[in-house]
Formats: structure tokens, C-alpha cells, sequence
């Protein structure tokens, strides 16, 4: 087994996307700092390498987040592999049930897995979602509401939350 990939170009900027034999195991921006080291730990734990090619589910992917950046899609359908710690995984799937045009806090996301100390595990755990948009690891944002913490930057976080209508565009006021 490998792991395809392939660049795919979306409104917020080139992307890359992983996928195995029937799921899509990375969806990063290409400008991401720890790029690298999420495609090592991908590696390790799908026990294989990385080859740029084509893959039956890129254009379902493709597809998808066209559909989610023209406002057409707010669930994805596409299958995902996401492998890592056990708290890892619980905190990615606490992630998919964070609803479109929807935020939490980190403190409310380590109240939902569980455990209210954990909000600095909770929020690294949060930071090594290798899918990013499809596991919306950028709905959390700090309790006082303000932007924190995205790999894809904080920009991006906030294009998305508006995207969602989570977050009103800066000079809108709310109502």
C-alpha cells in the first residue's frame, strides 16, 4: 500500500491531499509549518511512503470542497483515515461533531472528551489533525472568542468561520 498524493488549488490556497486504498488520510495547506513532520508520522503509521499520483477519491475530494467553498456542502461524505494516539482519535472524532457555521471553545471541546484539565492535550491533539477542514479543527477557538491556534494559519481559520457564517466578515455588524 501507498499513500497517493496530489496538490489541489482551493480559494484559501494550494492544498495537499493524502489518500490509502479507500480513504483520504491528509488534506493540509501546502504552506503549513509542520508539513513535513505530518507526512513522516504518516508514513510511520500507515507503515508505507508518499507518491505524488493520481487517486479515484481526489476527484470526490475535489468535488467536496468545491461544493463547501460555493456555500453547497456543510457535511462531507468522502472517507477519512485518521490514525494516532487513542486520545488523538477521540479528540478528532469530538471534532466531527462540531456542527457547520457552529464554534466551541478549547475548555468546552475537553469538557465534551471527558476531561476539563485537558485543555492543552486537547488543543495539541487539535493541532495534529492532519485533514484539516474536513475534521473542522478550525471551529475551536479560545474562550474569549478570539482566534487562536491553526496551522493553516489564522487567516485561513477565520476565512473559514465566515465562510460558515460562524463568524461575521470583519465590517459586518451583528444583529
Amino acid at each position: 500500500m501507498i499513500i497517493s498524493v496530489k496538490y489541489i488549488h482551493t480559494p484559501l490556497g494550494e492544498m495537499i491531499a493524502g489518500a490509502t486504498g479507500e480513504a483520504i488520510c491528509l488534506l493540509e495547506f501546502h504552506d503549513r509549518e509542520i508539513l513535513e513532520k505530518q507526512k513522516e508520522r504518516l508514513e510511520k503509521y500507515f507503515k508505507t511512503e508518499l507518491i505524488e499520483q493520481d487517486h479515484p477519491l481526489f476527484t470526490q475530494l475535489e468535488q467536496e470542497l468545491k461544493e463547501y467553498f460555493d456555500q453547497k456542502r456543510t457535511e462531507f461524505t468522502i472517507p477519512i483515515a485518521y490514525l494516532g494516539s487513542p486520545f488523538q482519535e477521540r479528540v478528532w472524532e469530538s471534532l466531527l461533531k462540531i456542527p457547520y457555521g457552529a464554534t466551541r471553545s478549547y475548555a468546552q471541546q475537553s469538557e465534551l472528551i471527558g476531561d476539563k484539565k485537558a485543555i492543552r492535550a486537547m488543543a495539541k491533539a487539535n493541532g495534529d489533525n492532519r485533514i484539516a477542514i474536513i475534521i473542522p479543527c478550525h471551529r475551536v477557538i479560545g474562550s474569549n472568542g478570539e482566534m487562536t491556534g491553526y496551522g493553516g494559519k489564522i487567516w485561513r481559520k477565520k476565512a473559514l468561520l465566515e465562510l460558515e457564517g460562524a463568524i461575521m466578515k470583519q465590517g459586518e455588524l451583528f444583529g
